[in-house]
């Protein structure tokens, strides 16, 4: 089932004098339950890319459709609603509170998509997500007192536990040895598999790639294939 579709994306930046079209044209669809790496070399317009999808950016011009509904027109707060309840994001720097633990860095995100959720239902949800990601012994830690690997964990667990439909994740494996790389990647494709979330990642790291469904190359700002 298709829920995202690209129609003519452009991406336009103006830096002082000069205008830098990150994007060139880009159509794209995305379907339901997908496991998508988009590659290509520093410059390409990946990461722009990913940022227009997940409703962070807008484009100069073309048409994103969200679940057969065109966002052109959408409000900055409508778009935060979107982002708030449809996406989890994960990134390479792992972007974790410091001064939180484990727990209360992954409540934060629950709060965010469920006011009224109940005590109760709320630990719930973050010790089954602490479970998928191997880390239920480590709730009350905090997140400089935990690995890379580890950290990455907890961001992956705080993307899922709102049960988004789409995660995207900027170069999740950059920051990690290729061991660790190896059991973040094999752990996201068993939660894509077991949950039926889609994942889009940007990312030079083989590995991705290699459990990709479907490979999007991009090359100064257009689709190669």
């Amino acid at each position: 089932m298709k829920i995202i579709e690209l129609k003519g994306i452009e991406k336009e930046y103006v830096t002082g004098k000069q205008k830098i079209k990150a994007l060139k044209g880009i159509d794209l669809f995305i379907e339901k339950g997908e496991f998508i790496s988009i590659v290509g070399p520093s410059g390409s317009g990946k990461t722009t890319l990913l940022n227009i999808i997940g409703c962070i950016d807008i484009p100069t011009k073309g048409e994103v459709i969200f679940k057969n509904e065109s966002l052109s027109n959408k409000k900055p707060d409508e778009l935060a609603f979107l982002r708030r309840n449809y996406f989890g994001f994960i990134f390479q720097t792992f972007n974790l509170i410091p001064v939180l633990t484990v727990y209360e860095n992954i409540e934060i995100a629950l709060n965010l998509k469920y006011k009224n959720l109940k005590r109760n239902e709320k630990e719930k949800k973050i010790m089954e997500i602490l479970e998928a990601v191997g880390l239920k012994e480590k709730r009350n830690v905090k997140p400089l007192e935990l690995s890379g690997g580890e950290q990455q964990r907890v961001s992956i667990a705080r993307a899922l536990v709102k049960e988004p439909e789409f995660v995207l994740a900027d170069e999740p494996t950059a920051n990690l040895d290729s061991k660790t790389g190896s059991n973040i990647v094999e752990l996201m494709r068993k939660l894509n598999k077991e949950k039926n979330v889609t994942f889009i990642f940007s990312t030079h790291d083989p590995l991705i790639m290699q459990y990709a469904d479907r490979i999007i190359k991009l090359r100064d700002g257009l689709l190669e294939e």
